[in-house]
């Protein structure tokens, strides 16, 4: 075989030292290659990380027995010698940038699982990895740079189940530099100053939140691929909004990073919520901010009695606990029978409410003329597997409504349902939940969802026999509201309002005040979803895709309204089409639709659905191992083929 020069750049020779030459055949392996550098550099390390990346292909030669014909290397080939972990800088969800070293040579759905590792992120399968979004910079703190904490140096864990030492992982109890870095991921830090919170971004509108959604680098392929270099900063981020078996004893850090990216996202307004709420919202920041301060939570894992009933609503679930056959006994299923207001909003009316006999059974909604009426045939029967259901709620007005938005043929049909009051609300409400997952009355999680919406009516209840409380606290309203709430009210008007809704969760521990944050901000109408602009096949407009953890949504862009729904449990088939780079869905009952992604990778759209999908197939008994062959071809697209 004909000998011929390859010439590789050595990074560890300096950024000035020419690239070497050496003289290789066709039939030399990858392996022999790095062999032949070694030996010429003269250098004495560990190479044992080093690897070959090859700059104009922007791949890696990672497989060391094949030969550099079957590469497909040849003499023009510009080979760089470098090593595949190299540091990162790393942006939290609680503001904190971290410097830590990242495989940048294998998929970054496994890079992920390093960095979960070591920073004790259970489930590392829920968080990816996403280009951080620029902040508004002012002229005069031209030279302001961000504090980086240091973790370059702890070692990289090979077990999944970390060894935990005085309540923290050993590798961080190693100095107090690192202890202290570890109390700053497991702890809620205090709120920044308002200056800090105007230059962060928040989107305005619809179109806005579309855009933070094209920037998640693509799971199946390595960072260096993607453009990233060395000490480039990346966002770690919660992605898959189902949060599975969560337990306080072992996840702190993911605990406060969740509740973080939840309370920035409400504070930034990414997520709508009622005024009354925003208030709740507020007094539980307060609160954990209070605790934080005081206690070390590394230590002191209290509280833990009354986490099993936030627990189990915490985990957003795709399906009804497996443990509703208990309820056999009780053979006649239960019925909800009660006289409710209806509305249902047209064009051009200006009739409000009437009063109608309605019976909840299964998963449908029966109404009649009166009770008397009940034996005959009813006015109409909605069913609702598959529904939207949003609250319309005001304690202090005493408005409880229910809005229903149900599929039909040529879209969704809107009605309000009005109920006398809150224990009556509180049954409805969960009825239709339960419903529009296709769960029935009888599912053993119908009982646990009355009390949550019970609980969570009673925090937004002024307290008035509770004692006032003191109002020269010096607490910083600007960092416990959104904007929105700012520009409405002064100061002096939040203060005590925040301090009322604060006297109903001042008894909670603060594990407990973290995951009735996280409960709140779960049934919020419009939590856990993810907005793409598409256009639809057929359609001459952009329209909004929203991507939930159990269904497809289409939004109207112009009036925001939602227009149709579609859930995974119809869906048959998805087919990407990687030419036009358009998706096609099929659905039960020959439903199918095609769409194009206007200012996002299909990839990235593709890659929620089938995430989502191998989200739904983990299951508690197998909690720790973690099927990557699955994710990748649920989400791989043809870069997993």
């Amino acid at each position: 075989m004909a000998a011929w020069d390859l010439t590789v750049t050595v990074e560890d020779l300096g950024p000035d030292a020419p690239p070497i030459q050496i003289s290789v055949t066709s039939e030399l392996h990858i392996g022999g290659v790095i062999l032949k550098l070694v030996e010429k550099t003269n250098l004495k390390k560990d190479w044992s990380d080093h690897a070959l990346w090859w700059e104009q292909k922007q791949q890696w030669l990672l497989r060391t027995g094949w030969t550099l014909d079957k590469c497909g290397v040849h003499a023009d080939a510009r080979l760089v010698f470098t090593p595949q972990h190299k540091p990162l800088r790393l942006g939290l969800p609680n503001g904190v940038t971290l410097k830590m070293r990242a495989c940048f040579s294998s998929s970054a759905f496994r890079t992920v699982m390093g960095i979960c590792r070591v920073l004790n992120l259970r489930h590392p399968e829920e968080l990816s990895l996403l280009r951080p979004v620029e902040e508004k910079k002012k002229k005069k703190d031209k030279d302001s740079s961000e504090e980086l904490y240091d973790l370059t140096d702890v070692p990289l864990t090979a077990g999944s189940v970390q060894a935990l030492y005085d309540g923290m992982p050993a590798h961080f109890a190693d100095s107090p530099k690192t202890e202290a870095v570890y109390k700053m991921l497991s702890v809620s830090l205090p709120s920044p100053a308002p200056e800090a919170i105007a230059k962060l971004y928040r989107p305005a509108s619809v179109v806005d939140k579309t855009h933070i959604h094209t920037r998640w680098l693509n799971s199946s392929r390595s960072l260096m691929q993607q453009g990233i270099r060395e000490n480039d900063k990346l966002w770690l981020r919660f992605k898959y909004y189902t949060f599975h078996d969560m337990d306080p004893k072992y996840d702190a850090v993911r605990l406060t990073q969740l509740y973080e990216q939840a309370r920035w996202a409400i504070l930034l307004e990414d997520i709508d919520c009622t005024e009354e709420e925003m208030m709740l919202f507020g007094a539980l920041q307060y609160h954990i901010g209070k605790l934080s301060l005081s206690q070390d939570m590394v230590s002191s894992c209290q509280g833990m009695d009354d986490l099993e009933s936030a627990l189990k609503s915490l985990e957003v679930k795709m399906v009804g606990d497996s443990n509703s056959t208990d309820m056999l006994e009780n053979m006649t299923a239960p019925e909800l029978n009660d006289y409710l207001k209806i509305f249902r909003p047209k064009r051009l009316t200006l009739k409000g409410y009437k009063q109608y006999w309605c019976k909840f059974q299964d998963t449908s909604i029966s109404y009649y003329k009166s009770s008397e009426d009940r034996y005959g045939e009813p006015i109409q029967q909605l069913n609702l597997k598959g529904c939207e259901v949003a609250p319309d709620v005001s304690v202090a007005g005493q408005k409880f409504c229910i809005r229903l938005l149900i599929p039909a043929p040529e879209g969704m049909n809107e009605i309000y349902l009005r109920c006398e009051n809150e224990k009556q609300y509180s049954q409805w409400m969960a009825a239709c939940k339960l419903a529009s997952k296709g769960l029935m009355l009888l599912d053993s999680s119908y009982q646990n969802e009355v009390k949550n919406i019970q609980t969570f009516l009673a925090m937004q209840r002024s307290n008035s026999a509770a004692p006032a409380a003191q109002t020269d606290e010096s607490i910083n309203t600007h960092s416990l509201v959104s904007p929105r709430y700012h520009k409405k009210y002064k100061p002096k008007q939040l203060t005590p309002r925040i301090l009322e809704a604060y006297q109903n969760v001042a008894q909670l521990s603060l594990t407990s005040a973290i995951l009735k944050f996280l409960q709140i901000w779960q049934a919020l109408p419009d939590f856990g979803i993810s907005y793409f602009m598409v256009r639809f096949k057929g359609s001459r407009k952009d329209e909004v895709l929203g991507i939930t953890n159990n269904r497809l949504i289409r939004i109207d862009l112009g009036i925001g309204d939602v227009v149709k729904t579609w859930r995974y449990n119809n869906m048959r088939q998805w087919n990407v089409n990687w030419d036009i780079r358009q998706v096609a869905i099929e659905f039960d009952g020959n439903i199918n639709i095609a769409f194009t992604c206007v200012n996002a990778d299909c990839k990235v759209v593709h890659e929620y659905i089938g995430g989502y999908i191998f989200m739904s197939t983990r299951s508690r008994q197998q909690s720790d191992t973690l099927n990557e062959e699955l994710f990748h071809k649920l989400t791989g697209g043809h870069e997993a083929l």
